[in-house]
């Protein structure tokens, strides 16, 4: 029909670092090509001018994206079309579950929970599972909270605060700081001071409607047909099916007043 003909929307932001841009574009076209072999329309190359991703996530004619868990479960649920997520293999997490390290510049550190609720958390976002909502509830598993903040919009910004002093301590995504770890060398500066929880990593939807299982089966057999060095490169071990519940049984926390 020609409505689908509009369905052009596609991205993989989460973990599009310029290093691994031809590693995501691999992968995209992989998905593409399994999802046009199966009758459905896919465009040719991922969107990336586009800041606001939320106009990815909700958008009507969306083809495909990877979202975070705490968007999905407080305001995608329901709108979006769940297909299951990548599983990065990260240590003592159940496949396509991750958590966030805890961080903070080596000459100041404490892995004392109790300490840190008067410190400055730097959050990357406050819509983000990794940065905000996991090193809150991890604090409240502890009887304290993060009561300082410091918006910076980025993992990498998080860090670059923490070791310029704009900020103690920051809560990155277990794959993001894998990532960090072997093209920025952000520990000649940090050390990891606690891990979260794992919860369900970060998924891959369409929109609402698509035909779910025919999808699925096209990421499967993308990620099988990806050059096994393409794999390692992106840390991609395969593809989980999460529920939703599981998503949405995750605690949000409250925003504070700053």
């Amino acid at each position: 029909p020609a409505g689908r003909a509009r369905l052009m929307i596609a991205s993989l932001p989460m973990y599009d670092r310029p290093e691994l841009r031809m590693e995501t574009d691999a992968l995209w076209a992989e998905i593409r090509d399994a999802l046009r072999r199966r009758g459905e329309p896919a465009p040719e190359r991922l969107t990336r001018d586009t800041p606001v991703l939320w106009s990815h996530w909700q958008d009507p004619d969306l083809v495909f994206s990877q979202t975070c868990g705490m968007p999905y479960r407080t305001r995608l649920h329901g709108h979006v079309t769940l297909l299951g997520t990548p599983d990065f293999g990260l240590p003592a997490c159940p496949p396509g579950y991750y958590r966030s390290i805890l961080v903070m510049r080596r000459l100041f550190a404490t892995n004392m929970p109790s300490e840190w609720g008067k410190l400055r958390l730097a959050v990357n976002d406050f819509s983000s599972q990794s940065g905000w909502a996991a090193p809150q509830n991890y604090m409240a598993g502890h009887g304290f909270s993060f009561n300082k903040t410091v918006e910076t919009g980025a993992h990498q910004a998080s860090v670059a605060a923490v070791i310029a002093g704009e900020a103690d301590i920051a809560s990155i995504d277990a794959q993001t700081w894998r990532l960090m770890c072997r093209f920025d060398d952000p520990l000649s500066a940090l050390v990891k001071v606690g891990e979260t929880p794992p919860t369900p990593g970060l998924p891959y939807i369409t929109r609402i409607g698509a035909p779910a299982n025919l999808y699925r089966a096209a990421v499967d057999e993308a990620i099988a047909r990806l050059a096994p060095r393409t794999r390692r490169s992106l840390g991609l071990l395969g593809f989980t099916q999460i529920p939703a519940s599981a998503y949405c049984a995750v605690p949000t926390p409250d925003l504070l007043e700053n």
